[in-house]
């Protein structure tokens, strides 16, 4: 994700600048950082530009590399655009035995060449713990671009993956999780973002943000600051892996977590009959998690038909109010 500095650019100077430093097109001209810039081609193209990259999530070392380049790219599929080059980055260490590195750099290849992107170089430190990711770049129709700022009161919300992927990586670290916990939501963490991507260009959608690093509760405050807006959730709605409510009963949160509770918390009002376990889980840092797209009503049961041929998951969790902050019902 993006994150704006204060004080050295004044986005004024570069009105190609579309996404980046400034004005999202929230109403009143919030400020807002997005998933990724944006730099305005020519009319009908731009460019989208962005970087990711992590530590290990899971043990399998191409797993590792493919999470973490469907995360990469995810940032690109956030803005509506599509991937077309990438730049490998990696931090490993000098021990680490070759077949591992080459198996870290293969799952994030083979992952690449799915979502039809080059891997056409990179750079390479050493590091004491392994970090890998990638510099994407996409292209973007400008009048069709997403952004934090275009979610609108009426708009139902829907999610594209389900959550739970940070409490079970950490039962995972813990040396609690059931193997088939973490095979599921491996699938889940490798699915690239490019189908939901697609399908909200299709639908002329606006509005929408990938789930990652800060929770859904965290990005969609992002949504709804950027928008001017409140969003109303309903728990029940919400979907999660199999495990997801296990291990947060045995709090097998991540340190992420605790921090997104302490930063976005006192935005979000629960209902009194949601265990604390479980509000965390709303809480809870993915790792290369789903779209959440701001659907006007009148698009929404046309997307859902169309998702279903295209064997996309989606799930109606929620609606965009007005006001500001988040409710999540029972």
């Amino acid at each position: 994700m993006l994150r704006p500095i204060q004080g050295m650019f004044h986005p004024a100077d570069y009105p190609d600048l579309l996404v980046g430093l400034g004005d999202t097109g929230a109403p009143g001209g919030a400020q807002s950082a997005d998933d990724a810039a944006v730099w305005r081609l020519d009319e009908h193209r731009a460019l989208v530009v962005t970087t990711d990259f992590f530590t290990p999530v899971v043990d399998d070392t191409y797993d590792y590399g493919a999470i973490a380049a469907a995360n990469a790219l995810s940032d690109v599929y956030a803005m509506g655009g599509q991937p077309f080059l990438a730049l490998n980055m990696a931090a490993l260490p000098p021990d680490l035995p070759v077949e591992q590195i080459s198996e870290i750099l293969r799952g994030g290849a083979e992952k690449a060449r799915e979502a039809g992107v080059v891997i056409a170089g990179g750079h390479t430190i050493q590091d004491k713990e392994p970090k890998y990711g990638l510099i994407a770049l996409g292209f973007v129709d400008p009048a069709r671009m997403l952004t934090k700022g275009g979610a609108r009161p009426g708009d139902v919300l829907v999610l594209s993956k389900p959550l739970g992927f940070g409490v079970t990586t950490t039962a995972l670290k813990q040396q609690k999780a059931d193997p088939a916990d973490v095979a599921e939501v491996v699938v889940w963490m490798k699915r690239l973002n490019k189908t939901i991507s697609g399908l909200a260009v299709e639908f002329g959608l606006h509005g929408g943000t990938d789930i990652t690093g800060y929770s859904l509760l965290g990005h969609s405050l992002e949504i709804a600051h950027a928008s001017g807006v409140g969003l109303r959730y309903h728990y029940r709605r919400i979907p999660f892996t199999s495990a997801a409510h296990r291990y947060a009963d045995e709090w097998t949160f991540p340190g992420g977590a605790f921090d997104n509770r302490l930063y976005f918390g006192p935005q979000v009002h629960f209902a009194a009959g949601i265990e604390e376990a479980y509000q965390m889980l709303l809480f809870d840092p993915q790792t290369s998690g789903g779209l959440l797209l701001a659907v006007p009503p009148e698009k929404l049961e046309s997307l859902q038909a169309r998702a279903v041929e295209l064997q996309q998951p989606l799930w109606v969790i929620g609606e965009v109010v007005e006001g500001s902050g988040i409710e999540v019902a029972e």
